[in-house]
């Protein structure tokens, strides 16, 4: 049985690119940036703090 952990909506605001996510764990937020590889690796960091186990 598959279980939803995250929901992202990505959008574009003249020149702002825009990610909209909402976790569980976290609530809602939005991450912008004038760059799509910037958003893509700032969500990619918070979300891989939230969900990967605290090893200390």
């Amino acid at each position: 049985m598959e279980e939803s952990i995250c929901r992202i909506e990505l959008e574009i605001d003249e020149q702002v690119f825009i990610a909209k996510v909402q976790t569980d764990m976290g609530g809602p937020r939005e991450y912008q940036s004038k760059r799509f590889d910037r958003l893509l690796t700032q969500l990619m960091t918070e979300l891989q703090a939230e969900f990967e186990p605290d090893f200390e």
